[in-house]
């Protein structure tokens, strides 16, 4: 592992060059690789997986749209494409990639063929630091690994496409056979990371579900609403209320950010706009951060985890889903976001 110094704190990181990609193959050459689902992380790790040269199969329900999309993507039934229990059984390593909700139910059937000697790995902390509600306790004698890439599994594909690599925590919650922290980090290395940072079930899941529902998802949706709708309750038109809201942010100063940091993004913004930033960030952090606390700790309590564990076992879970992203994407906001995109030369 490589030492790095992270803003005066040094960390342990796996790199590809500690661990190659040739040096995973060998720790993986003998295992089978069983990827169960091909939702939103099963096709791009099933994917860059197999590309990388191991020997991977699909697991999935059969008929469904996913079962269709494996099709679409090249996994041929029988072949490298199987139902759950039929996978399960032919991995050594199961790969559990359905949704947190799809992993309490499919659950009876994957611990069945959880036999001495296999891993069992996630990318997501959900069901093993929640097992109380969740009901997933796997047996002592299996590897139970994490890796998860700290992003979408589309973004985990179109790196790896391009030749890069988005950056995964790794964490092994039971090592059984006395090889599972190798088992993890050839299979990080294998599914594209950038680099990989060791991590907890827990504390994978705690960041996790504090991101989704602050910065990454729920807070900057809420921001940009908010914005949105002050500009346009003084009078600003649409177009410009979402230009300078949303698509100066995604399409101008976030890749700045992305490329050297946010003081190079202020360091190529006006003085003007830089004197207002580092002053309003002070007011704009004070006002979050309890919200911020009170997030956490509801994460924490497994409140969050109920939630969404009660409202994935209703019937109509997923009409209602789809209307309240319809509401969002029929906003005035959103709406005006789909007309500004088609303008973009």
């Amino acid at each position: 592992m490589a030492k790095m110094n992270f803003g005066g704190v040094t960390e342990q990181v796996v790199t590809r060059d500690e661990f190659s990609l040739d040096q995973a193959r060998k720790v993986l050459k003998n295992e089978t690789i069983a990827v169960i689902g091909y939702g939103v992380q099963g096709p791009g790790q099933s994917l860059n997986l197999k590309d990388n040269g191991m020997k991977v199969i699909v697991g999935q329900r059969k008929g469904g749209k996913s079962w269709q999309k494996a099709e679409a993507d090249g996994w041929v039934e029988n072949v490298n494409l199987f139902e759950i229990g039929e996978a399960c059984k032919r991995g050594t390593i199961i790969e559990y990639l359905l949704s947190d909700a799809g992993q309490i139910d499919a659950w009876p059937t994957v611990k069945k063929h959880l036999t001495a000697g296999k891993a069992l790995y996630f990318s997501h902390g959900f069901g093993i630091t929640f097992n109380e509600k969740t009901g997933i306790v796997p047996p002592a004698d299996v590897d139970v690994i994490l890796a998860a890439p700290k992003g979408s599994g589309t973004s985990l594909r179109r790196l790896f496409l391009a030749g890069k690599g988005l950056n995964s925590s790794f964490s092994v919650y039971q090592d059984a056979t006395g090889t599972a922290r190798d088992r993890v980090i050839a299979l990080g290395i294998g599914i594209g990371s950038g680099y990989l940072f060791e991590t907890t079930f827990k504390k994978e899941v705690y960041s996790d579900l504090t991101g989704e529902r602050g910065v990454l998802m729920g807070a900057i949706a809420g921001v940009f609403e908010a914005q949105y709708n002050c500009l346009r309750k003084h009078g600003h038109s649409p177009s410009e209320a979402f230009n300078e809201t949303v698509e100066e942010l995604t399409q101008s100063l976030m890749p700045l950010v992305a490329e050297k940091g946010m003081d190079w993004m202020y360091a190529n913004c006006s003085t003007t706009a830089q004197r207002g930033a580092l002053d309003w960030r002070h007011k704009f952090r004070a006002a979050v951060e309890p919200v911020y606390e009170d997030l956490y700790q509801s994460v924490v309590s497994g409140k969050e985890a109920e939630i969404a564990i009660e409202a994935g076992r209703k019937p109509d879970y997923r009409e209602k889903l789809e209307a309240e992203l319809t509401g969002l994407r029929e906003s005035e906001i959103w709406k005006t976001g789909a007309q500004v995109r088609k303008l973009r030369p």
